[in-house]
């Protein structure tokens, strides 16, 4: 239970306060972009079966894969593509800690 609440929260949570702190103006915009983060959760619908409560996320599903998380990283430097990258970054962040937590 309170490994799902971390989980969850970092990812509702975590883009959140980002957008409060860093985008005052328009955080509500960036963090809809953010939440977009989300979709990568779309790669789950890959394995079988598709949701395992003991599975690492991390370099298990290609979205999660090291290869994939280079690319959010990469991400976080052009400021056209920051917000998308950091959404990335969180959701990586917040799956790895899960995993670590198993």
């Amino acid at each position: 239970m309170l490994q799902s609440f971390i989980h969850y929260g970092i990812h509702f949570l975590g883009p959140l306060c980002v957008a409060l702190l860093f985008y005052k103006s328009r955080w509500k915009f960036a963090y809809v972009i953010m939440l977009c983060g989300m979709l990568i959760d779309l790669d789950h619908l890959l394995a079988t079966p598709i949701f395992s409560p003991g599975r690492c996320s991390i370099n298990y599903h290609p979205l999660h894969s090291y290869w994939a998380i280079a690319l959010y990283v990469i991400l976080l430097v052009p400021k056209k593509t920051r917000l998308i990258g950091l959404g990335l970054v969180i959701h990586i962040i917040a799956d790895t800690i899960d995993c670590s937590m198993m």
